[in-house]
């Protein structure tokens, strides 16, 4: 028997690779889920199409997620927090200016997260162990299940679609016009290290493989009552068919010991505090980087040892557009990113930028005629011309945050500390200086005083504190996140990422895990 322990990304790309290689799996989880009332609104969402729906229930889903003009506050699904509920007391953490929070859901942060899909490139991974010619097969096992909608454009150069048959979303009228201007210009700004293209989506699409898909109808960042947005609780739900795989909720993983040939996994249950106990032959850690780092820590009685955790920085900023989309609020779209832009300038970094775009929801709305006040009359527009920019630096030029393993009072919490890094300002100013100086390209000017830094982890994109190294010593783990002194323990979320470079994570991320579950299946 192999031990998953969690059900987010991490740990059913793990799972769906032990079972591929005819392995027994039981994964133990927490497995919180949104509350009934929400559930059959949504089911009741999901039987109508989006004409048909009541504005009461809708505005019961979208509770919680108002935006002003710091932007959007921290996402919840369908108006519930239950993504984060439950953690400070079941695995009690503590922090200080972090934005990062742990998730006891089924599906973990996939609740949450906004489906953006991009693999590394080996110039962002040369200090890791492991290179994208190892990962690539499983860069395309892990798109075959959760989908990909994308379209073949100049990202391919330097990011391969890892999929045949990739599914198209219909873009927003801004998102057209912004790519006919970046598209005008594009060997100049080929020249300056732009690579540009669609936003590339872990959405079923209506023309994708698996039949009816997105029907434009802008409730992304409320959740999708269709589910077209990948959710790993949805592969959790089809692995539960398999006569080889167990699910097992309500379970809290406290500590681990190995004695020969198996793993022994103390836990509680979630209501009742019961102690729980089970044996593997294998354990694989995806619990995410908090809990992860907190089991471990606790199993090895490293008390005051602060590990590194490694962030990518998110920044946020608003790009007005020289010419404006009308009627953008009554248009039919998605609501998730638009376009990608990715930045490989040594002026800027040694590393990628990653820059995603977003065109007109209903949060952005609510943001601007909130930050407007008394001038509302302006809202519609700004709406018809606002794009908002969303980036990610990589960890070398972000902040760090220390996990501390401490005591009080008999009880053990994990303790969250930034580590600041003085090349985070300076890179992101430099990446808004690079899109000052292609306004004319651009068609359009950012607006360097309304930038928003986001604490540090706020972007949800950190790992790293068990990184992957050719010969590990203390607090690393090897190419199959096996920390140092363990056998039959990995460590399979990001937590085993050497660095987290600026593309998105969630891809790589079930990649690696995919990877190490292939490769582990038979011991």
């Amino acid at each position: 028997m192999h031990c998953v322990i969690g059900s987010g990304p991490a740990g059913v790309a793990c799972a769906k690779a032990l079972l591929a290689r005819g392995a027994r799996v039981l994964m133990l989880d927490a497995g919180l889920e949104l509350e009934p009332d929400r559930a059959r609104i949504v089911q009741q969402c999901a039987a109508t199409p989006p004409a048909a729906w009541q504005p009461g229930p809708i505005a019961m889903l979208k509770e919680g997620m108002t935006g002003d003009a710091r932007g959007v506050p921290l996402k919840r699904v369908f108006g519930s927090d239950f993504p984060y509920r439950e953690t400070e007391e079941k695995i009690p953490w503590r922090q200080h200016g972090i934005g990062l929070k742990p998730s006891l859901a089924l599906g973990g942060l996939s609740n949450v997260w906004g489906a953006a899909m991009l693999p590394y490139r080996d110039t962002d991974i040369s200090d890791w162990p492991v290179q994208n010619s190892e990962l690539a097969p499983h860069y395309r096992a892990v798109a075959a299940f959760t989908g990909l909608a994308a379209r073949r454009d100049d990202l391919e150069e330097i990011f391969p679609l890892h999929c045949d048959q990739p599914g198209a979303l219909q873009s927003s009228r801004t998102a057209d016009l912004l790519s006919r201007n970046l598209q005008r210009h594009r060997d100049t700004l080929r020249a300056r290290g732009w690579h540009f293209g669609r936003a590339r989506l872990a959405v079923r699409a209506a023309d994708g493989p698996k039949g009816a898909g997105c029907l434009h109808c802008g409730f992304c960042m409320y959740g999708c009552p269709y589910g077209c947005i990948y959710n790993s609780a949805d592969t959790v739900r089809e692995l539960r068919a398999d006569d080889n795989f167990t699910y097992q909720r309500d379970v809290i993983v406290t500590s681990l010991r190995e004695t020969p040939g198996k793993v022994i996994i103390t836990g509680q249950h979630r209501e009742t505090r019961a102690p729980l106990v089970f044996e593997a032959g294998r354990a694989y850690l995806a619990a995410g980087v908090i809990p992860t780092a907190q089991i471990l820590l606790r199993s090895q009685n490293d008390y005051d040892q602060p590990v590194l955790l490694r962030d990518s920085q998110y920044f946020l900023f608003p790009l007005l557009l020289a010419r404006r989309t009308p009627d953008v609020p009554s248009e039919a779209l998605y609501t998730l990113s638009q376009i990608f832009i990715e930045l490989n300038n040594p002026r800027i970094s040694r590393h990628s930028v990653h820059l995603q775009l977003y065109t007109y929801s209903d949060t952005i709305g609510q943001a601007v005629r909130q930050s407007l006040g008394p001038l509302k009359r302006l809202a519609r527009p700004l709406e018809d011309r606002l794009v908002i920019v969303q980036g990610y630096l990589h960890s070398d030029d972000s902040p760090g945050i220390a996990l501390t393993l401490k005591r009080d009072g008999g009880k053990d919490f994990l303790q969250l500390d930034a580590r600041p890094n003085p090349e985070t300002g300076r890179t992101v100013k430099k990446v808004l200086r690079e899109l000052l100086s292609q306004t004319r390209r651009l068609g359009g000017m950012v607006v360097p005083p309304l930038l928003q830094m986001a604490e540090p982890g706020r972007g949800f994109h950190c790992g790293g504190s068990l990184p992957m190294r050719a010969a590990p010593g203390r607090f690393e783990s090897d190419t199959l996140g096996r920390p140092h002194g363990w056998s039959r323990l990995h460590a399979v979320d990001a937590s085993v990422l050497p660095s987290v470079p600026a593309t998105t994570i969630t891809f790589s991320v079930m990649a690696n895990a995919h990877r190490i579950g292939w490769e582990t299946a038979a011991g």
